[in-house]
């Protein structure tokens, strides 16, 4: 039977490789160790876990510091007293067991701790001075959604800091900090929202966190604005509602990328539709993401090139998503073919479209993540396996390492240095976080 990629399921394309990472979805594997094979282009590692099942990745951020510090989160042995009910935005599932940030280095497992209790907690990033972001449980029970809250947290010498929330709510969460101090994340207010994101009942709102204090950046007029990432100067994308009124073909109000820089909330527009959602943002200040097309039933990734927003194309199809683009303005994604029977990673760059995985491959694939040398990672579209094309050419990761139990199933980010950050499944179906690291780094 042929597969056709409907509007769902382009939209379940976009939506996890966005709001996966937002809701910190993606998941990991048990420890392994190292095992290196110089007969191999690279090395496996497997950080382990705290004695527990599984390890997790939070996603959108940068998983892996320039020093090689591996960044994540892996269940303990410790049962959670809250079980069955849980927050969605630490693993995403009901863990029996709590889970704890973590840092990987030097062949050791850093436990970075969690707010007092019997609390969870995650780590999106940590920046040049060893000073990380994420987020914990506390000890409150959110009255509005009636499962555990978790708190923005910093982790700084040792410590886990916990940020606050905007008044009146009680979630929030630090997704990225930058070398100036910066974190940015988004929080609750407490203020009802029957458009709410993520289920909490009242308005999402983003926040800069610098010199001590969370402050709300706004929306574009609407009630929620939740941000995606944060870059080196300082400038934040996400996407923002523009009003409180629902469109009629979505049911939600008119949903619009921006890019907040110096107190000021910029909206990037659309390609004609009333959806639109920042993927990621470079050094530079580009944007890329996805922008529904006029009357909201196919959708197009775009590039925010600093001045108008580009319509980056397909590959003769009617969907296609930009996840991630490098520092040069190069960007990777994937698009639909004619007749949308499957998908495919593509790069865009100097206005040039390239099928990764071939014209006429029925293969259907997602590119994540591009480093400086355009070496670009990603995976199958049912995650069943971590690809890797370099060179013009595709790559089923499993193959470039020696023989594992773990079969790695997504890689979700590369380094300029070529090491790569993902997934894998262990045969007894846990997931656990890898690190595949170059035989000739």
């Amino acid at each position: 039977m042929r597969f056709r990629i409907d509007r769902e399921t382009a939209l379940s394309l976009r939506v996890i490789a966005l709001l996966s990472g937002l809701a910190a979805l993606a998941l990991a594997l048990p420890g392994q160790g190292i095992a290196a094979n110089t007969q191999r282009p690279y090395t496996l590692v497997d950080p382990g876990t705290f004695g527990g099942p599984q390890s997790f990745l939070n996603l959108p951020a940068v998983p892996l510091t320039e020093n090689g510090v591996l960044l994540g989160t892996a269940d303990t042995t410790v049962p959670d007293s809250d079980y069955p009910n849980f927050n969605p935005f630490i693993v995403g599932f009901p863990d029996p067991v709590l889970t704890q940030a973590f840092e990987w280095r030097n062949g050791h497992l850093i436990n970075l701790g969690a707010l007092p209790g019997n609390n969870s907690s995650a780590v999106f990033e940590v920046n040049g001075s060893g000073v990380g972001v994420g987020m914990s449980e506390t000890a409150t029970i959110d009255h509005y959604t009636g499962w555990p809250a978790d708190n923005a947290v910093m982790f700084k010498d040792g410590q886990v800091i916990n940020l606050g929330t905007l008044s009146g709510g009680y979630e929030s969460q630090a997704n990225d900090i930058n070398n100036r101090g910066q974190a940015s994340g988004f929080a609750s207010n407490g203020i009802p929202d029957p458009y709410s994101f993520f289920g909490w009942g009242t308005q999402s709102r983003s926040f800069i966190w610098q010199n001590g204090v969370m402050k709300d950046i706004g929306t574009l007029g609407g009630p929620d604005a939740v941000s995606t990432t944060l870059n080196a100067r300082g400038q934040i994308t996400g996407q923002s509602f523009t009003t409180s009124t629902a469109n009629a073909a979505t049911g939600m109000p008119t949903l619009d990328p921006f890019l907040w820089e110096n107190g000021q909330m910029r909206d990037l527009g659309s390609l004609g539709g009333t959806v639109g959602f920042a993927n990621w943002l470079n050094n530079a200040g580009d944007v890329v993401g996805t922008s529904d097309l006029a009357g909201d039933q196919t959708f197009h990734p775009f590039l925010w090139d600093g001045r108008r927003m580009l319509d980056l194309g397909t590959l003769g199809g009617d969907f296609g998503s930009a996840n991630w683009v490098n520092d040069a303005g190069d960007v990777v994604g994937w698009a639909t073919p004619p007749g949308d029977s499957t998908a495919h990673a593509v790069l865009w760059k100097r206005g040039v479209i390239t099928d990764l995985t071939g014209v006429g491959s029925s293969q259907c694939t997602v590119a994540a993540a591009i480093n400086a040398r355009d070496q670009i990672v990603g995976s199958t579209c049912s995650e069943s396996d971590a690809l890797l094309w370099t060179d013009g050419k595709q790559y089923d990761l499993n193959t470039l390492i020696a023989p594992s139990t773990l079969h790695l199933t997504s890689a979700e980010y590369i380094s300029d240095k070529g090491e790569i950050v993902g997934h894998g499944t262990l045969p007894n179906g846990d997931q656990h976080v890898f690190l595949l690291i170059p035989n000739n780094h």
